[in-house]
């Protein structure tokens, strides 16, 4: 597969890693668009978030319930917003399920 997050899972590509755990790894974005701007995937290659389904679902949730986690060993302790896209037009530019923690500022409640 060429999947780049699949290959940063794998260790075959280099990140600044935050968190880790059994399903899913947290690094910080190449390109920040806050100070604090982290993306969590799951260790399994899901495609997006129309692609869950009642197989992969645990996955899903327990990279759900690492998303606090995350954010607290990041000290987001103000909050944070979480932002996962799906599909071209939701801005998805790797086709593997991410979410996006942005935080460390207060953030505009629009997103342009």
């Amino acid at each position: 597969m060429n999947c780049i997050f699949c290959k940063i899972v794998n260790g075959e590509i280099p990140c600044s890693k935050v968190y880790e755990d059994e399903y899913c790894l947290a690094f910080k974005d190449l390109n920040p668009a806050a100070p604090v701007h982290v993306l969590v995937v799951p260790k399994t290659h899901i495609e997006s978030v129309d692609r869950t389904d009642a197989e992969n679902i645990d996955t899903v949730a327990k990279v759900l319930l690492a998303l606090p986690k995350v954010a607290k060993a990041l000290s987001l302790e103000n909050g944070y917003r979480v932002i996962t896209n799906v599909g071209e037009d939701g801005g998805q530019t790797v086709k593997h399920l991410h979410f996006h923690i942005l935080g460390g500022i207060k953030l505009a409640e629009k997103l342009n």
